[in-house]
C-alpha cells in the first residue's frame, strides 16, 4: 500500500507544483500533504482526500464525495476531507483548483486560530489557571470579560474552596490588563472588601 500511496503524492506533486512545494508525512494511517506547513489534504491507500470547506461544497455534494474515515481504538470516525476520484485526478486543472481552495481555506482556518488570545496568554494566567477556568465553563477572553473577575472566582471556587484573593487579583489584572501587582490599590481594596463580606455570609 505504501508504494501506492508514495505514488499516488509524487503525481499530486507533479499537478500541484504551482500551489507551493508540496511536503508529506504519516498522518492518520496515510501521508499528509501541506504547503508550508499548513495540511489541505491526505492519501490514503493510495486514494486522495481533500480537506472539505465551504467553496468546494458544491462539488462535494454533487459528487456524492465520502469523508475519510479512519479507526481510532476500534472506533469509526470520520475526518473533515472528501474523496476526489479519478475524474478529477485527470483533469489538473480541476485538481488544481480543488486543491487550491482547499489550502486557502486551512490557511484561514490556521490564521484564525492563531488570532485567537488563549487565556493562559493574558496577564497573570498560567496553564494551570487556564484549566481551572475551562473546566469552570470558562473557555475564552470574551466569557472572562462578561462574567468579570468576581463571578469567575466564584466558579473557580465551587471546584477549590481553598482559593485564594490572590487568584482574585490575578483574574482582575488578566481582564484590566495589568499585573496583579500593579491594580491600584482602590480596586484591590473593593475586592479584599467583597470578599470579606463573601465569607463572613
Amino acid at each position: 500500500m505504501e508504494d501506492i500511496s508514495y505514488k499516488r503524492i509524487y503525481q499530486i506533486s507533479e499537478c500541484l507544483s504551482s500551489l507551493g512545494e508540496i511536503c508529506h508525512r504519516a498522518h492518520f494511517g496515510g501521508y499528509s500533504l501541506s504547503v508550508d506547513k499548513t495540511v489541505f489534504g491526505i492519501v490514503a491507500d493510495g486514494e486522495l482526500y481533500l480537506r472539505a470547506c465551504d467553496e468546494s461544497a458544491a462539488y462535494t455534494v454533487t459528487q456524492h464525495a465520502p469523508l475519510l474515515m479512519f479507526n481510532k481504538r476500534g472506533r469509526l470516525v470520520s475526518l473533515n476531507y472528501y474523496f476526489v476520484g479519478e475524474g478529477v485526478l485527470c483533469n489538473q486543472a480541476l485538481l488544481l483548483r480543488l486543491s487550491g481552495l482547499s489550502l486557502e481555506a486551512a490557511r484561514r482556518e490556521k490564521a484564525e486560530r492563531s488570532a485567537r488570545l488563549r487565556l493562559r496568554d493574558l496577564p497573570n494566567l498560567t496553564s494551570q489557571l487556564e484549566a481551572s477556568l475551562c473546566r469552570a465553563g470558562v473557555t475564552d477572553e470574551q466569557t472572562l470579560r462578561h462574567l468579570g473577575a468576581k463571578a469567575c472566582w466564584l466558579k473557580l471556587r465551587k471546584n477549590n474552596r481553598w482559593l485564594s484573593v490572590k487568584v482574585l487579583f490575578a483574574l482582575e489584572g488578566a481582564i484590566t490588563g495589568m499585573h496583579e501587582a500593579a491594580l491600584p490599590a482602590i480596586r484591590r481594596q473593593e475586592l479584599m472588601e467583597w470578599l470579606n463580606t463573601l465569607m463572613e455570609e
